[in-house]
């Protein structure tokens, strides 16, 4: 739901998982007011992607234009195409919607190009105190100290691991209560996984997930190893591979990369892997999961409205496994995110920001949270589990304590914005994909020289923002003051005085 130009990673992610069970297509609703009035009706025109959250979005426009029935809003769903090609087109066309998602890492350039309004009029500072602290960011959702957008959705781990409890019940895995047992460290995941895949009898395995379309091994190396004791789930705004307490490029030939690395291949060739990894993609993995032909997957919270829309509930949920058991360090977030805009030419921008407004608000949020079931909001006050009716969700939303703050090399100095790293070939996903398969023999060799090809391109970057005037170093990149057990403390404004 959520964009930064911070964190191209994590937007793939959602994109991929949100892709998975639903189908695509685009569409358009327009939306008769709630109410008759005798006032002249404005219509406001709302493009987005939003397909899993499709009831969400529907409710909020039929509660909004019940309390605002002069205003209707017309909504587009873009599910398919490049939105950002779709704005360009309609902006040239001069048909752009009055308000609309951006896509990731554009916000910037929009506010540079004039193309979005600057909510200076709107803004204020009691409504941007109705957000947590460090919501509106110079160089994320603010520039030049004007508001352009605010953030929707709030943090929690974004990868977790999900257990099939019939699966978990079928190979005696529970516990005296009768609950399955939930694995908390790395033994004991290899302990269940080989006791399904022994009852299984070769028609259930322990593990499972999809590797055809993009390499999911990843996912499992950071669920693995975030609670290693480095950041292993990496703030916004770092290269590949660095460690931001020393500034050294030493994150993927981190010990505990290569112990899992080397598990995992242990689970291969034990058999306790689904043999049909490397040539189903992570949809189908999805729906095997839920028809119960391998044990545990690990996925991201997208997963659970698909497996809603398949009549698949009875699964548990965890994250932050570690070899003992012990959590040592977190994932982590940066300051600020951006979701709507509203565009410079929209016609009736008054009637715009109340349905912006609408859209950010907390009990928007709740829904959002509490009956969509959709994500956590950036409102704390919404992430209340209790009020969540379906418990492998409840505990992804008691997650969000497992999310903290983290260091940001932008907010130090701005010109790291202008540092762009050039893509590795092979990088860590094409490594690990390798190592399954056993094109890559040598795991040690292979690391080691992509954590030297990280630090020559993350040079060669730094050079070539310097050649543009643009002064960075790896100073800015480097936070040896940084606790992993705490939230980092951000030096920035917690508001933003609007100009």
């Amino acid at each position: 739901m959520s964009s930064s130009p911070l964190s191209r990673r994590a937007l793939f992610r959602g994109a991929a998982g949100v892709g998975g069970l639903l189908a695509l297509g685009a569409c358009s609703t327009t939306k008769s007011p709630g109410a008759k009035s005798a006032a002249k009706i404005v219509d406001v025109s709302h493009w987005d992607q939003l397909v899993s959250q499709e009831p969400w979005v529907k409710k909020e426009i039929e509660l909004f234009q019940a309390a605002h029935p002069s205003i209707a809003i017309k909504r587009t769903q873009q599910a398919s195409g490049d939105l950002g090609n779709l704005l360009d087109l309609a902006w040239r066309g001069g048909s752009a919607p009055d308000i609309f998602k951006v896509p990731s890492d554009k916000l910037d350039d929009y506010v540079a190009d004039g193309r979005v309004l600057d909510l200076g009029k709107y803004a204020t500072a009691d409504w941007q105190k109705t957000f947590p602290p460090y919501s509106f960011v110079e160089g994320i959702n603010t520039f030049g100290g004007k508001i352009y957008s605010s953030p929707f959705e709030g943090d929690a781990p974004w990868v977790q691991l999900y257990i099939n409890n019939k699966v978990f019940k079928d190979a005696g895995l529970v516990e005296a209560d009768g609950n399955v047992k939930i694995p908390k460290t790395w033994d004991e995941v290899t302990l269940f996984a080989e006791q399904i895949t022994k009852k299984g009898n070769g028609s259930v395995h322990g593990i499972g997930f999809g590797n055809s379309a993009f390499s999911i091994i990843p996912w499992w190396v950071e669920l693995f190893t975030a609670g290693a004791g480095f950041p292993g789930s990496m703030p916004p705004g770092f290269p590949g591979g660095l460690d931001p307490r020393t500034g050294k490029f030493t994150r993927t030939t981190e010990r505990a990369i290569s112990d899992f690395l080397t598990l995992f291949l242990e689970w291969k060739s034990k058999g306790f892997v689904t043999p049909n990894a490397l040539s189903m993609d992570d949809e189908i993995s999805r729906q095997q999961f839920a028809r119960g032909k391998f044990g545990m997957i690990v996925g991201g919270v997208w997963n659970q409205p698909g497996w809603s829309e398949l009549g698949f509930t009875d699964y548990s949920v965890t994250t932050l496994i570690t070899a003992d058991g012990q959590p040592k360090s977190f994932f982590y977030y940066g300051p600020g995110k951006y979701n709507l805009a509203i565009s410079a030419t929209a016609k009736h921008p008054d009637e715009t920001w109340e349905w912006f407004k609408w859209w950010n608000g907390p009990e928007a949020g709740a829904r959002y949270v509490q009956e969509l079931k959709g994500g956590v909001s950036i409102h704390p006050e919404a992430n209340d589990p209790s009020k969540v009716d379906f418990a492998p969700f409840a505990a992804f939303v008691g997650m969000t304590k497992l999310s903290l703050a983290g260091p940001n090399p932008a907010l130090r100095n701005p010109a790291t914005g202008s540092v762009v790293v050039k893509k590795i070939t092979p990088d860590f996903d094409a490594i690990c994909t390798g190592l399954f398969t056993g094109q890559i023999k040598d795991m040690g060799a292979a690391l080691s020289r992509l954590q030297e090809q990280q630090e020559k391109a993350f040079n060669d970057a730094l050079a070539k923002a310097a050649a543009k005037g643009h002064k960075a170093t790896i100073a800015d990149y480097t936070f040896s003051d940084w606790d992993l057990t705490k939230p980092y403390k951000w030096d920035i404004p917690q508001y933003i005085t609007t100009k």
